[in-house]
This record gives structure tokens, sequence and C-alpha cells, in this order.
């Protein structure tokens, strides 16, 4: 791969510094000085349409990759490389104004592909291209028969939760869980986004989860967004969608939290 890299990157320099990363739990990751500077590379043998969808993502932000690929050498990888110190998500490079839910293009959150054709309504946008996208997976994979029962029940109350609610479409990450976000010398970044326009207070459910960010964070962030009736119990729903994500992602360990967080919502 050191052979490939160097080809692509046109660098004599290429040595590898700092431990290898895991790059989360879908990709493999490692750091390397180069002629022209440190780049950072992650590596995934599932399929190239992930790394083509974090790449559109980021050209909707300022955080840019440098350049994108396969790599060829005892098995097929894609390989994405990263500026190191370039990722600040600092929303669109153009002011642009967005009236409708969903994104240009199809993203990924992890390996799974997300549709994002547009809605003029967010419930709908959630329940049709998320929860159902992830459930219909569920079935096809585990024919879940209690996971059914409950999605069959929730399902139609998932519009209650919204009444009376304004949501402007906001650009978010879509993956803003505590392994994707570091810091430099230039400020924060923010890795591997799953971009679309969406409700800003999906963004937070997977913020809480797997060990999330400090009280500081969620204090600042509502001080500019307080929180609007029903809060609670969208987030809930939210982390919902990270939990089944999870569950299709890295099997039944996860299936007891879907289940539970389900039972709650129809309660």
């Amino acid at each position: 791969m050191e052979k490939a890299l160097k080809s692509g990157l046109k660098t004599n320099l290429l040595s590898a510094f700092g431990k290898s990363a895991g790059g989360g739990c879908i990709s493999q990751g490692q750091a390397y000085e180069t002629d022209t500077g440190p780049v950072f590379v992650k590596i995934n043998d599932k399929a190239q349409i992930l790394f083509k969808a974090w790449r559109t993502s980021s050209r909707s932000s300022s955080l840019q990759p440098k350049t994108w690929g396969k790599i060829k050498e005892r098995r097929k990888q894609s390989c994405l490389l990263y500026l190191t110190g370039a990722g600040l998500f600092a929303g669109l490079t153009e002011p642009r104004y967005v009236d409708k839910f969903g994104f240009h293009t199809v993203t990924c959150c992890g390996y799974i592909s997300q549709v994002n054709e547009w809605q003029s309504d967010w419930p709908t946008f959630f329940v049709r291209h998320r929860l159902q996208a992830q459930m219909d997976l569920i079935e096809r994979d585990y024919g879940d028969r209690e996971a059914r029962e409950l999605w069959t029940q929730l399902k139609p109350k998932i519009p209650e939760m919204f009444c009376d609610l304004e949501i402007i479409p906001a650009l978010i990450h879509g993956d803003l869980w505590a392994g994707n976000v570091a810091e430099d010398d230039s400020g924060p970044i923010l890795f591997d986004p799953a971009c679309f326009y969406g409700h800003s207070e999906f963004e937070l459910a997977i913020s809480m989860m797997f060990g999330g960010f400090s009280s500081s964070f969620f204090s600042a962030y509502h001080n500019k967004i307080p929180k609007a009736p029903g809060f609670e119990k969208r987030n809930k729903l939210y982390q919902l969608f990270n939990f089944i994500n999870h569950w299709n992602h890295f099997g039944t360990q996860y299936r007891r939290s879907t289940l539970n967080v389900m039972r709650k919502l129809v309660k």
C-alpha cells in the first residue's frame, strides 16, 4: 500500500508516525509524514461508495479530503486521505438557502448508504429515509418479530412528536459522536461526515451516546438553541436511529437497547 500511496501523493517521503489508529469502528487509520506535510489515511475494504459519500459530504463543508481512490495490493481497499488539521466543519463554502430536508446525493453512515431524497416535511423524511430504511435491513437480516411489532406500533405515533414545532432545515454532520471529533492548534476538527439538511436536534442524539461530550458542550448549544417542548422524547427517537444503525453494523448486541427505546416511545 505504501508504494501506491507514494505514487498517488507524488512524495518521496512516506513515514508513519504515531500509533496505528482504528479509525473508529468501521475503518483503519494511519498518519504519515510526506514531502508536503502530514496526511491521515483511512482504509476500508467494505465499499468505495463509503468514501465517495464522505467526500461529497465534505465538499458541502470546509472539511476537504486531499484525495481518494482505490489501493490494490493483496486485496481491494478504499483509501481516503485527509490533510491533518484541515477539517473544521463550518457549513457551506458559499451561502445557500435550503427549504427542504435531504441532500443532493446518497451518503453513508458507517458503511450503510442513506437515500436523501428531498422532502418538504421532516417527519416524512426521517421516517422514510432513516428509520424505515434501517428497519428494512433488520427485517431482511434478522426477521425479528418483536422489533417488527414494536415498529408497527411506533411508526404512526412519530408525527405527534413534532406537532406545533417549527423545524428549519439545518446542514448537519450526521454522525457527530465523540470519535469523529478532534482538535489541533487551528481549532476543532470533525471527521467522516454523513451530511444532510435535517432537524438540528438529530445531531445531539449520538453526541450524548458512547461517552459523548462534556456538559459544557450541551450548555453552550442550548444557550444558542434552547430546548423546544418535547425535546427529551424526540432525543430518544433520534437515539433509536443510532441503536438500529449499530444493530445493522455490529449485530444483536444492540438489539436490547433498540427494543428498550422502542418500548419507551410507544407508551
